[in-house]
């Protein structure tokens, strides 16, 4: 045989049959299959669901009044589930009740192309095993209504069939005598619970114990033509379906028509609601919502991915045909009608905020109000919706939340952010100046902003950037000579401080202490424990980033040269007045008492808090002290500038 040809075929009688051990599988396929052993709840009533269908296909002229009931009884540990559907004979149970993986289901769905049918593996059957020790059925098939059959068998290994009398009318019942450990399966209000969630759907009306209402008697506004607010019968339902929150408005799940070329090709046969919940969401926080129905049965409880990863404040339901399910039917298969279905429900939700905006104005308002953070996050990942929230929803500030037009008009025109977390320089500086600054340390603030400014043509100063900062802090109009810069910042400047004259508003603010950010970012990625407090593949970008600063300058510290104190103190320095050393200590003093009231400022270590405020005292005391006879009065500039200090 050649190299890398294919390996000529055994000879037959060397084959062999593969050996199946039929108990481990049942044990594998009824314990380990599915995730819950409510599942065999579902798994059964969605048989008689495909009971009833199957019999509507055979005898579709027949006297047929479909029904499901689900009754328990905890004192014999019990759980019976009956319907009026086709029934089997007894070849059918050999044929199919007993044999793993054959389904008439599928056969009949194939056969007919009747989508209504759900089942596909003939595996549900064995979620029966999961819950019970012993499984009884009693049938009468439509086909040999004078013949009775009961089905028995503990662990599914090993079975009996007997004739019994035939059941007043064509039907099953399937008879769970539960294992201790579920025996609180067998309690009707938490059969109740189950299948109000599992069966809402469902076509045919499914009743638990006595009850003549069936627990599926729900108004599905996409299924019904609802007379009145068509809105209003929307938010009904997802009230009455939403678990955990309170939904804000919802709006409805189309189908899509597909290519000329049919399959999956642009198109998917989902239908159902989505709605926006009140529920808290902050940044990544994720409380996406989504339940997936095939058929009308329940197939995923948590189908969040079919969601965009944006939209967590979103729940929903949507059913379809098209979905595959994996085999335990509790997840679906990630196929083409998956990834349509992704883009549809994409679209949906987007189709569905621009017309929240547009015709529920005080439902867009709680929105923006309370998914305004997510919001930011989503417009930066969908255009459409960048469009409809640039100028509506909030961004975070240091006045409160304002929208990014309200931040430019109390701008002059700017959008000014902060790069560092709120409490720094920046606040107390634009508290000064009374202008907003948006925290762009929180979840999409800065992004959001970047693409805004862009948008609308406006100037976006981001604070605590080298840019942003020249922008904030202009040059003066002429340099300070060098002697009178060294003598500023010999008086005013503490270790690892650089003074920088400067101008900026307002000009009552003779200076502000700065931090230099990625200084600070080195001293806290070298430091002991950033080994155990960061990941090493992120503590090695974050050291190469800082390699090029020597950390030398924690801080820089801005003197206003627009300031008149600025300017008396400097008068006073070149006439040689004895009051200027005095002023200085008291800007020095302020210097340190702002940047300690700056919570959160790196900068904020320089210099002595205690030492500072006995500065101040010690300024007040000499710059209020008596003049001796024969010596010029103290200038009233420099009594002005303890006023404004």
């Amino acid at each position: 045989m050649s190299e890398g040809a294919p390996p000529e075929p055994a000879p037959a009688e060397d084959l062999r049959t593969t050996e199946v051990d039929l108990g481990g599988l049942v044990n594998v396929l009824a314990t380990h299959l599915y995730s819950t052993p409510l599942v065999a709840l579902r798994e059964l009533v969605q048989n008689a669901h495909d009971s009833h269908t199957r019999r509507l296909l055979e005898d579709p002229d027949g006297d047929h009044r479909p029904l499901i009931r689900v009754r328990g009884d905890a004192a014999r540990r019990v759980v019976a589930i009956e319907d009026t559907g086709a029934g089997l004979t007894e070849p059918e149970i050999h044929a199919y009740l007993a044999t793993v993986g054959t389904g008439y289901t599928r056969m009949l769905r194939d056969l007919t192309g009747n989508q209504e049918l759900i089942g596909a593996f003939g595996l549900g059957f064995l979620s029966a095993f999961s819950v019970a020790d012993e499984v009884a059925v009693t049938t009468t098939s439509h086909r040999e209504p004078h013949l009775g059959h009961r089905y028995r068998s503990r662990g599914g290994e090993q079975y009996q069939v007997d004739p019994v009398p035939a059941r007043p009318r064509p039907g099953t019942v399937v008879e769970l005598t539960l294992k201790a450990e579920h025996a609180h399966l067998a309690d009707e209000d938490a059969l109740r619970e189950v299948l109000g969630r599992y069966c809402v759907l469902l076509p045919i009306p499914v009743h638990v114990g006595d009850d003549e209402q069936p627990v599926n008697d729900v108004e599905v506004p996409w299924r019904h033509s609802v007379p009145g607010d068509q809105h209003a019968a929307r938010m009904r339902f997802a009230t009455a379906f939403g678990r955990r929150f309170e939904p804000l408005t919802a709006f409805p799940v189309h189908p899509v028509e597909g290519g000329a070329g049919g399959g999956a090709a642009g198109g998917t046969d989902a239908i159902g609601l989505l709605w926006v919940q009140d529920g808290g969401t902050y940044g990544s926080t994720d409380n996406r919502d989504l339940a997936v129905y095939l058929r009308g049965m329940l197939l995923a409880e948590d189908a969040r991915d079919l969601l965009p990863s944006w939209a967590g404040f979103i729940g929903g339901v949507v059913e379809s045909s098209r979905l595959t399910p994996t085999a335990s039917r509790e997840d679906l298969q990630r196929d083409d009608h998956y990834r349509v279905l992704q883009r549809t429900l994409t679209d949906a939700i987007v189709d569905g905020l621009y017309e929240t905006a547009r015709l529920r104005p005080a439902a867009w308002r709680r929105i923006l109000t309370r998914h305004g953070q997510d919001l930011l996050g989503a417009a930066l990942c969908d255009e459409r919706l960048f469009t409809l929230l640039a100028d509506d929803v909030p961004v975070p500030t240091s006045q409160g939340d304002l929208t990014a037009g309200a931040l430019r008009a109390a701008g002059g025109g700017a959008v000014h952010v902060a790069l560092g977390s709120g409490g720094g320089f920046e606040e107390m500086l634009y508290r000064a100046m009374r202008v907003p600054i948006a925290r762009g340390d929180r979840y999409a603030v800065l992004p959001f902003l970047r693409r805004y400014a862009q948008l609308r043509g406006c100037r976006l100063v981001e604070l605590g950037s080298e840019h942003g900062d020249r922008e904030l802090f202009r040059d003066p109009e002429r340099p300070l000579p060098a002697g009178e810069a060294a003598w500023l910042a010999g008086a005013l400047a503490d270790e690892g401080e650089q003074l920088v004259p400067a101008r900026f508003d307002p000009p009552g603010l003779p200076l502000v202490l700065v931090p230099d950010r990625e200084a600070e970012l080195k001293a806290r990625i070298e430091d002991d424990q950033a080994d155990a407090r960061i990941p090493s593949a992120a503590l090695r970008l974050a050291r190469a980033f800082t390699a090029r600063t020597d950390g030398e300058v924690r801080a820089r510290l801005y003197l206003n040269l627009s300031c008149p104190a600025v300017l008396d103190l400097l008068a006073a320095y070149r006439t040689g007045h004895t009051g200027s050393a005095t002023a200085a200590g008291l800007l020095r003093s302020l210097k340190v008492i702002m940047a300690a009231a700056s919570a959160g400022s790196p900068g904020s270590s320089g210099g002595d808090l205690t030492a500072a405020l006995s500065g101040v005292g010690t300024a007040v005391s000499a710059l209020t002290a008596a003049v001796p006879a024969g010596l010029p009065d103290v200038p009233d500039t420099l009594g002005a500038l303890a006023d404004e200090a």
